[in-house]
């Protein structure tokens, strides 16, 4: 998976990133404005990030559109691909990455709003973002095609005991959505591939109560460190690719060997 970057000079169309202000997202929309696309930048509530990652990635000639969208209510999920229709063109990629956990707890502790909180925005958020992107991307509604890179978590194997069984099951669901919508599309022009990361510097350990987490358990992996989100970006990236053409319903575990 390289970091070669000779992709710049071509269109490429339009991608959505969701949760792309910060952590994983943000190094995606990076890497990706720099390789051809333009990058549509959503975010729920942080639009101070959201903002200063578009005017960089527009500094260096690229084009950004930040998008406010909970993508969890569909109304909004449809106005941002409508947005992205009008401001930046067909789109050609999507990137499900929006994700949220909550303080580490036992399943004893879990209660039905937090699992319905978590569940939402993992889950549900994935579905109605690609619908939106299948009826734009595929030959069946006369699309040109198109490719989908969900971003998983290696707790979805690995099931987080003691901390996120539930954000774990969530993603063990996106998992499955995976498989099943790259086999629903793959003769109508789309991949849909997922990547799954292990433990990556992001701000979102804060969430759970620990934000120096990867510090903790990072060396704890065979390779003895925790992972940046720009290594991350690179798979995702490499799905998206033409180098990736003949890929569809694969799962890359960026994990440090977990």
């Amino acid at each position: 998976m390289s970091s070669d970057d000779s992709e710049g000079t071509r269109d490429l169309g339009a991608m959505v990133i969701t949760g792309a202000g910060r952590g994983i997202g943000a190094a995606t929309a990076r890497l990706a404005a720099r390789r051809g696309y333009a990058v549509c930048l959503n975010y729920r509530s942080d639009e101070g990030s959201a903002l200063a990652l578009a005017r960089e990635i527009e500094a260096v000639g690229g084009r950004a559109l930040p998008v406010r969208a909970d993508v969890a209510v569909e109304s909004e999920v449809e106005a941002m691909f409508a947005a992205v229709d009008r401001e930046l063109g067909p789109l050609t990629a999507l990137v499900n990455n929006a994700g949220v956990l909550e303080k580490q707890c036992r399943v004893d502790g879990i209660t039905a709003d937090r699992l319905q909180r978590v569940l939402a925005v993992n889950v549900t958020g994935p579905f109605l973002c690609s619908r939106q992107a299948v009826l734009r991307m595929s030959t069946r509604y006369g699309g040109q095609g198109g490719a989908i890179v969900n971003v998983s978590s290696a707790a979805a194997r690995l099931g987080s005991p003691g901390e996120y069984v539930d954000y774990a099951a969530s993603k063990g669901a996106l998992d499955t959505m995976t498989t099943g919508l790259a086999l629903e599309v793959a003769a109508e022009g789309i991949r849909v591939n997922c990547v799954r990361p292990g433990f990556i510097y992001t701000e979102m350990h804060a969430s759970g109560g620990e934000p120096d987490r990867v510090d903790r358990v990072g060396p704890g992996t065979p390779m003895g460190r925790g992972g940046q989100p720009g290594e991350i970006a690179e798979a995702v990236l490499w799905l998206l690719s033409d180098s990736a053409s003949y890929v569809t319903g694969a799962f890359v575990d960026a994990a440090g060997g977990r």
